[in-house]
Protein backbone atom coordinates (compact mmCIF):
# COMPACT_ATOMS: atom_id res chain seq x y z
CA UNK A 1 0.00 0.00 0.00
CA UNK A 2 1.17 3.10 -1.05
CA UNK A 3 1.99 5.80 1.98
CA UNK A 4 2.86 9.37 1.55
CA UNK A 5 6.50 10.76 2.51
CA UNK A 6 6.54 14.50 3.70
CA UNK A 7 8.02 15.19 0.59
CA UNK A 8 4.96 14.38 -1.09
CA UNK A 9 2.54 16.13 1.39
CA UNK A 10 4.36 18.66 1.15
CA UNK A 11 4.39 19.16 -2.61
CA UNK A 12 -0.03 18.49 -1.93
CA UNK A 13 0.07 21.46 0.32
CA UNK A 14 1.94 23.40 -2.05
CA UNK A 15 0.19 22.65 -4.94
CA UNK A 16 -3.01 23.24 -2.77
CA UNK A 17 -2.46 26.78 -1.54
CA UNK A 18 -1.15 27.80 -5.18
CA UNK A 19 -4.62 26.69 -6.53
CA UNK A 20 -6.37 28.74 -3.67
CA UNK A 21 -4.36 31.44 -4.44
CA UNK A 22 -4.61 31.67 -8.00
CA UNK A 23 -8.72 30.92 -7.39
CA UNK A 24 -8.82 33.96 -5.32
CA UNK A 25 -7.24 36.45 -8.07
CA UNK A 26 -9.45 35.19 -10.71
CA UNK A 27 -12.77 35.47 -8.23
CA UNK A 28 -11.28 39.30 -7.44
CA UNK A 29 -11.42 40.21 -10.69
CA UNK A 30 -15.07 38.63 -11.51
CA UNK A 31 -16.54 38.86 -8.55
CA UNK A 32 -16.98 43.14 -8.79
CA UNK A 33 -17.39 43.02 -12.52
CA UNK A 34 -20.87 40.99 -12.34
CA UNK A 35 -21.79 43.27 -9.58
CA UNK A 36 -21.08 46.41 -11.45
CA UNK A 37 -22.70 44.97 -14.04
CA UNK A 38 -25.49 43.63 -11.66
CA UNK A 39 -26.20 46.78 -10.06
CA UNK A 40 -26.47 48.81 -13.41
CA UNK A 41 -29.05 46.03 -14.80
CA UNK A 42 -31.14 46.27 -11.64
CA UNK A 43 -31.35 50.15 -11.81
CA UNK A 44 -31.55 50.73 -15.30
CA UNK A 45 -34.21 47.30 -16.84
CA UNK A 46 -37.26 49.51 -15.13
CA UNK A 47 -36.82 52.18 -17.61
CA UNK A 48 -36.29 49.92 -20.77
CA UNK A 49 -39.16 49.71 -23.12
CA UNK A 50 -39.74 49.24 -26.75
CA UNK A 51 -40.76 53.40 -26.82
CA UNK A 52 -37.34 53.61 -24.93
CA UNK A 53 -35.53 52.04 -27.56
CA UNK A 54 -37.47 52.97 -30.31
CA UNK A 55 -38.06 56.92 -30.24
CA UNK A 56 -35.67 59.97 -30.33
CA UNK A 57 -34.68 61.96 -27.87
CA UNK A 58 -36.80 64.85 -26.57
CA UNK A 59 -36.17 68.06 -24.48
CA UNK A 60 -32.50 68.35 -25.11
CA UNK A 61 -31.85 64.46 -24.46
CA UNK A 62 -33.46 64.92 -21.39
CA UNK A 63 -36.48 62.78 -22.19
CA UNK A 64 -37.89 60.48 -24.50
CA UNK A 65 -35.82 57.37 -26.33
CA UNK A 66 -32.28 56.38 -27.57
CA UNK A 67 -33.02 55.43 -31.36
CA UNK A 68 -31.02 58.36 -32.79
CA UNK A 69 -28.15 57.30 -30.46
CA UNK A 70 -28.75 53.67 -31.45
CA UNK A 71 -28.44 54.17 -35.27
CA UNK A 72 -25.59 56.91 -34.47
CA UNK A 73 -23.53 53.76 -32.66
CA UNK A 74 -24.30 51.50 -35.49
CA UNK A 75 -23.41 54.20 -38.29
CA UNK A 76 -19.83 54.79 -36.86
CA UNK A 77 -19.50 51.29 -36.44
CA UNK A 78 -20.22 50.17 -39.73
CA UNK A 79 -18.17 52.91 -41.46
CA UNK A 80 -14.99 52.10 -38.89
CA UNK A 81 -14.92 48.40 -39.53
CA UNK A 82 -15.57 48.73 -43.41
CA UNK A 83 -12.83 50.65 -43.48
CA UNK A 84 -10.41 48.93 -40.60
CA UNK A 85 -10.98 45.30 -41.58
CA UNK A 86 -10.12 44.94 -45.42
CA UNK A 87 -6.70 47.28 -44.42
CA UNK A 88 -5.96 45.38 -41.41
CA UNK A 89 -6.21 42.19 -42.70
CA UNK A 90 -4.18 42.62 -46.33
CA UNK A 91 -1.59 44.49 -44.05
CA UNK A 92 -1.28 41.37 -41.97
CA UNK A 93 -1.35 38.73 -44.60
CA UNK A 94 1.67 40.37 -46.21
CA UNK A 95 3.64 41.08 -42.58
CA UNK A 96 3.39 37.66 -41.68
CA UNK A 97 3.46 35.90 -44.96
CA UNK A 98 5.25 38.03 -47.70
CA UNK A 99 7.75 40.53 -45.64
CA UNK A 100 11.24 39.12 -44.94
CA UNK A 101 12.57 38.86 -41.86
CA UNK A 102 14.74 42.06 -41.46
CA UNK A 103 15.09 44.83 -38.82
CA UNK A 104 12.43 47.06 -40.98
CA UNK A 105 10.07 44.39 -40.91
CA UNK A 106 10.59 44.06 -36.85
CA UNK A 107 10.18 47.63 -36.50
CA UNK A 108 6.72 47.44 -38.62
CA UNK A 109 5.46 44.53 -36.30
CA UNK A 110 7.18 46.51 -33.00
CA UNK A 111 5.09 49.99 -34.38
CA UNK A 112 1.94 48.24 -34.72
CA UNK A 113 1.99 46.32 -31.06
CA UNK A 114 2.90 49.86 -29.67
CA UNK A 115 0.02 51.99 -31.40
CA UNK A 116 -2.40 49.06 -29.72
CA UNK A 117 -1.89 50.53 -26.62
CA UNK A 118 -2.06 54.21 -27.36
CA UNK A 119 -4.55 55.76 -25.09
CA UNK A 120 -8.32 56.07 -27.16
CA UNK A 121 -7.94 60.06 -26.52
CA UNK A 122 -4.94 60.24 -28.37
CA UNK A 123 -6.10 58.87 -31.57
CA UNK A 124 -9.18 61.46 -31.05
CA UNK A 125 -6.58 64.30 -30.98
CA UNK A 126 -5.07 62.65 -34.32
CA UNK A 127 -8.27 62.48 -36.11
CA UNK A 128 -9.50 65.83 -35.01
CA UNK A 129 -6.31 67.23 -36.91
CA UNK A 130 -5.93 64.48 -39.58
CA UNK A 131 -9.34 63.93 -41.07
CA UNK A 132 -11.86 67.49 -39.26
CA UNK A 133 -9.21 69.91 -40.36
CA UNK A 134 -6.84 68.76 -42.47
CA UNK A 135 -8.80 66.43 -44.76
CA UNK A 136 -11.52 69.48 -44.35
CA UNK A 137 -14.37 66.19 -44.25
CA UNK A 138 -17.64 68.56 -43.87
CA UNK A 139 -15.55 71.47 -44.52
CA UNK A 140 -13.80 71.11 -41.39
CA UNK A 141 -16.48 70.52 -38.95
CA UNK A 142 -17.61 66.69 -37.11
CA UNK A 143 -18.82 64.11 -38.76
CA UNK A 144 -19.33 60.61 -38.71
CA UNK A 145 -16.97 59.84 -41.69
CA UNK A 146 -14.31 61.85 -39.48
CA UNK A 147 -15.25 59.63 -36.57
CA UNK A 148 -15.31 56.34 -38.24
CA UNK A 149 -11.97 56.85 -39.67
CA UNK A 150 -10.15 58.04 -36.42
CA UNK A 151 -12.01 54.65 -34.73
CA UNK A 152 -10.62 52.89 -37.99
CA UNK A 153 -7.14 53.97 -37.10
CA UNK A 154 -7.59 52.95 -33.38
CA UNK A 155 -8.50 49.10 -34.35
CA UNK A 156 -6.12 48.66 -36.88
CA UNK A 157 -2.85 47.67 -35.16
CA UNK A 158 -5.00 45.36 -32.73
CA UNK A 159 -7.06 43.79 -36.15
CA UNK A 160 -3.07 43.53 -37.66
CA UNK A 161 -1.68 41.75 -34.32
CA UNK A 162 -4.85 39.22 -34.02
CA UNK A 163 -4.54 38.18 -37.73
CA UNK A 164 -1.07 37.83 -37.58
CA UNK A 165 -1.75 35.41 -34.90
CA UNK A 166 -4.39 33.60 -36.50
CA UNK A 167 -1.88 33.32 -39.90
CA UNK A 168 0.90 32.36 -37.73
CA UNK A 169 -1.12 29.38 -36.41
CA UNK A 170 -1.40 27.44 -39.27
CA UNK A 171 1.11 24.79 -39.72
CA UNK A 172 4.28 25.41 -42.32
CA UNK A 173 4.01 21.79 -43.18
CA UNK A 174 0.55 22.94 -44.97
CA UNK A 175 2.30 25.97 -46.93
CA UNK A 176 5.02 23.42 -48.20
CA UNK A 177 3.04 20.86 -49.14
CA UNK A 178 1.08 23.62 -51.36
CA UNK A 179 4.35 24.91 -52.69
CA UNK A 180 5.49 21.20 -53.75
CA UNK A 181 2.68 20.55 -55.61
CA UNK A 182 3.53 24.37 -58.01
CA UNK A 183 1.08 26.73 -56.34
CA UNK A 184 2.22 30.13 -56.38
CA UNK A 185 2.62 31.99 -52.75
CA UNK A 186 -0.84 33.96 -53.23
CA UNK A 187 -2.73 30.44 -54.15
CA UNK A 188 -1.19 28.74 -50.96
CA UNK A 189 -2.96 31.89 -49.50
CA UNK A 190 -5.80 31.76 -50.69
CA UNK A 191 -6.61 28.22 -50.70
CA UNK A 192 -5.13 26.88 -47.65
CA UNK A 193 -3.42 29.83 -45.02
CA UNK A 194 -7.11 32.14 -44.85
CA UNK A 195 -9.58 29.26 -44.63
CA UNK A 196 -7.67 27.73 -42.19
CA UNK A 197 -7.40 31.09 -40.24
CA UNK A 198 -10.70 32.69 -41.07
CA UNK A 199 -11.90 31.57 -37.70
CA UNK A 200 -9.49 33.53 -35.53
CA UNK A 201 -9.28 36.85 -37.69
CA UNK A 202 -13.38 36.90 -37.80
CA UNK A 203 -12.94 37.07 -34.19
CA UNK A 204 -10.12 39.75 -33.70
CA UNK A 205 -12.63 41.90 -36.20
CA UNK A 206 -15.68 41.30 -34.23
CA UNK A 207 -14.56 41.79 -30.72
CA UNK A 208 -13.24 45.30 -32.08
CA UNK A 209 -16.71 45.84 -33.21
CA UNK A 210 -17.78 45.54 -29.49
CA UNK A 211 -15.02 48.11 -28.72
CA UNK A 212 -15.82 50.88 -31.15
CA UNK A 213 -19.27 50.49 -30.20
CA UNK A 214 -18.00 51.96 -26.42
CA UNK A 215 -15.52 54.23 -27.33
CA UNK A 216 -15.97 57.85 -25.88
CA UNK A 217 -13.38 60.54 -26.33
CA UNK A 218 -12.31 59.64 -30.37
CA UNK A 219 -16.40 60.02 -31.58
CA UNK A 220 -16.85 63.18 -29.01
CA UNK A 221 -14.17 65.01 -30.41
CA UNK A 222 -14.49 63.66 -34.38
CA UNK A 223 -17.89 63.06 -35.23
CA UNK A 224 -20.86 62.98 -32.37
CA UNK A 225 -23.57 65.32 -31.35
CA UNK A 226 -24.42 65.70 -27.82
CA UNK A 227 -27.81 66.08 -29.01
CA UNK A 228 -29.07 66.23 -32.67
CA UNK A 229 -33.06 66.96 -33.31
CA UNK A 230 -34.40 64.28 -35.49
CA UNK A 231 -37.47 64.36 -37.30
CA UNK A 232 -38.55 60.54 -37.95
CA UNK A 233 -37.24 57.52 -36.60
CA UNK A 234 -36.36 55.78 -39.65
CA UNK A 235 -32.78 53.74 -40.32
CA UNK A 236 -31.44 56.70 -42.42
CA UNK A 237 -31.13 59.69 -40.01
CA UNK A 238 -27.96 60.65 -40.96
CA UNK A 239 -25.73 61.72 -43.91
CA UNK A 240 -22.38 59.83 -43.60
CA UNK A 241 -19.97 62.90 -44.43
CA UNK A 242 -22.36 66.17 -43.80
CA UNK A 243 -23.97 65.35 -40.65
CA UNK A 244 -22.86 64.60 -37.06
CA UNK A 245 -25.13 61.92 -35.14
CA UNK A 246 -25.65 60.86 -31.51
CA UNK A 247 -23.96 57.32 -30.06
CA UNK A 248 -24.74 55.36 -27.38
CA UNK A 249 -21.93 56.04 -25.52
CA UNK A 250 -21.60 59.96 -25.86
CA UNK A 251 -25.46 59.94 -25.08
CA UNK A 252 -24.80 58.13 -21.70
CA UNK A 253 -22.34 60.69 -20.50
CA UNK A 254 -24.18 63.50 -21.24
CA UNK A 255 -27.17 62.47 -19.76
CA UNK A 256 -25.33 61.46 -16.66
CA UNK A 257 -23.15 64.29 -16.27
CA UNK A 258 -24.50 67.47 -18.38
CA UNK A 259 -28.48 67.40 -18.68
CA UNK A 260 -31.00 68.42 -16.22
CA UNK A 261 -34.20 67.07 -14.89
CA UNK A 262 -32.97 63.26 -16.27
CA UNK A 263 -35.15 60.78 -14.51
CA UNK A 264 -32.68 59.06 -12.09
CA UNK A 265 -32.93 55.90 -14.11
CA UNK A 266 -32.06 56.88 -17.85
CA UNK A 267 -28.54 56.80 -17.41
CA UNK A 268 -28.89 53.49 -16.04
CA UNK A 269 -31.33 52.35 -18.45
CA UNK A 270 -28.84 53.20 -21.78
CA UNK A 271 -25.75 51.59 -19.84
CA UNK A 272 -27.79 48.34 -19.89
CA UNK A 273 -28.32 48.79 -23.58
CA UNK A 274 -24.72 49.68 -24.46
CA UNK A 275 -23.62 46.55 -22.30
CA UNK A 276 -26.11 44.63 -24.08
CA UNK A 277 -24.60 45.31 -27.36
CA UNK A 278 -21.00 44.79 -26.28
CA UNK A 279 -21.92 41.20 -24.87
CA UNK A 280 -24.34 40.49 -28.20
CA UNK A 281 -21.44 41.12 -30.35
CA UNK A 282 -19.32 38.98 -27.66
CA UNK A 283 -21.21 36.10 -27.76
CA UNK A 284 -21.76 36.35 -31.64
CA UNK A 285 -18.18 35.85 -31.98
CA UNK A 286 -17.31 33.31 -29.64
CA UNK A 287 -20.37 31.34 -31.55
CA UNK A 288 -18.76 31.87 -34.71
CA UNK A 289 -15.51 30.87 -33.84
CA UNK A 290 -16.64 27.54 -32.28
CA UNK A 291 -18.61 27.21 -35.08
CA UNK A 292 -15.56 28.01 -37.28
CA UNK A 293 -13.15 25.88 -35.34
CA UNK A 294 -15.60 22.61 -35.44
CA UNK A 295 -15.39 22.42 -39.23
CA UNK A 296 -11.22 22.45 -39.10
CA UNK A 297 -10.14 18.86 -40.01
CA UNK A 298 -6.54 19.89 -37.95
Amino acid sequence: MFTETPFIRKKRRLELMAKCFFGAMAAAMVIPLFLIIGYIVVKGAPAISWEFLTENPRGGGARGGIWAAIVGTFYIVFFSLVISAPIGVLAAVHLNEYAKENWFSRMVNLAVVNLAGVPSIVHGLFGVGAFVYFANFNQGKKSIIAAALTLAVMTLPVIIASTKEALAAVPRQFREACWNVGATRWQTIWSIVLPNSISGILTGVILQVSRTAGETAPVMLTGVATYKLLESTGLFLYHPVKDQCMALSMHLYYIATQANNVPPATPFAIATVLIGVVLIVNAAAIAFRVYLRSRKKW
